[in-house]
């Protein structure tokens, strides 16, 4: 919950409204043949993302176009439009399968508008693996690689409530998109790491930003016509948090405002380090890529699938340390950052 960078050679990135226009890339199919993978025995891997311009996707994509590459396999890559676009994905899931992939990695919008069409996709003996983002029930996927985004909330929130050094909160959080199971898990995290509960008067505001920075700059500054008195935002990624930041300065607020944000982008670590906001909890989008991939194509060596929650971490950045949260300065996070 916010890219650039050509991906490699062979790689296919096309929006929803374009997926039309790969239906003749299906391999040819022999009798007997099950219509998955290439003639020349390469896994084929169909990689399907929320959005193809979001850093984090697009660091994702190019993670895993590279692993594909290494591992000898061909990615085709799509996405839907925006944050949210479920039935783009839907559209890209089954534009998939009539390729003859053998494996789909996808970052769901919905985690149950999606279930319909990963189970066509399973039931044509395709692997599908979540990555970044769980399905509803989790098992509707083989496996799933991602963060654990109730305990980076969770670490968010710690990290606030430290910092503000006994004070009282006065709360104001810029969320992603309504639904959306990353966003929930977040949002429930932070409030269980600041201790605060849902609905309490410590919460000035929230609004819902799609995880846009400009959105996230409107957003804030609606919320602060009512609440300037704010010193903690909690914002569910870095483009929001740079959204909020931006209409705190206009304000002339900043300084007075904690911030703290999720993702660990190479922008958003710098922003860390030049004190726009106090701390973000870094992803690893890389790892989420390979490993998916990677079990992708030992899917279709050995017939081995993987299984269950496979939490590839998190870490908080901040260059402002505080007793009891474990944490790295931003010279580690840029040296670890994406994007």
């Amino acid at each position: 919950m916010g890219r650039r960078g050509p991906l490699g050679r062979g790689a296919v990135v096309l929006t929803a409204a374009a997926l039309a226009l790969v239906a003749t890339a299906c391999t040819s199919q022999k009798a007997g043949d099950t219509g998955r993978g290439n003639d020349d025995g390469k896994t084929k891997v169909g990689l399907v993302t929320k959005t193809d311009s979001n850093p984090f996707f697009v660091a994702l994509r190019e993670a895993a176009s590279a692993q594909a590459k290494k591992d000898g396999a061909e990615l085709v890559a799509l996405a839907g439009k925006f944050d949210g676009d479920n039935e783009g994905q839907v559209a890209a899931l089954e534009n998939l399968v009539q390729q003859g992939v053998d494996a789909i990695l996808i970052t769901p919008s919905n985690s149950t508008g999606i279930l319909g069409a990963i189970k066509k996709a399973r039931e044509k003996g395709i692997l599908v693996i979540a990555l970044d983002t769980e399905t509803e029930p989790k098992d509707a996927v083989d496996a799933t690689f991602a963060t654990d985004n109730l305990e980076a909330g969770k670490s968010q929130g710690a990290y606030v409530k430290a910092a503000l050094a006994g004070k009282e909160p006065k709360l104001l959080m810029l969320d992603g998109s309504p639904g959306g199971t990353v966003d929930e898990m977040r949002h429930r995290g932070f409030l269980a790491g600041i201790g605060i509960a849902e609905g309490d008067a410590k919460i000035l505001g929230k609004e819902s930003t799609n995880g846009d920075q400009n959105k996230a700059q409107q957003a804030m500054e609606n919320l602060l016509q009512r609440a300037a008195d704010v010193n903690a935002v909690y914002t569910i990624n870095e483009p929001a948090a740079r959204g909020g930041y931006a209409a705190l300065a206009a304000r002339g607020r900043a300084a007075q405002v904690l911030v703290g944000s999720i993702d660990g982008g190479c922008q958003g670590v710098q922003d860390v380090k030049d004190g726009k906001y106090a701390v973000t909890v870094m992803q690893f989008p890389k790892k989420m890529a390979e490993q998916g991939v990677q079990a992708a194509v030992e899917f279709t060596k050995s017939g081995k699938k993987p299984g269950g929650f496979v939490n590839t971490g998190s870490v908080v950045i901040t260059d402002k340390p505080v007793a009891g949260i474990d944490s790295k300065d931003t010279a580690w996070g840029l040296q670890n950052c994406w994007g």
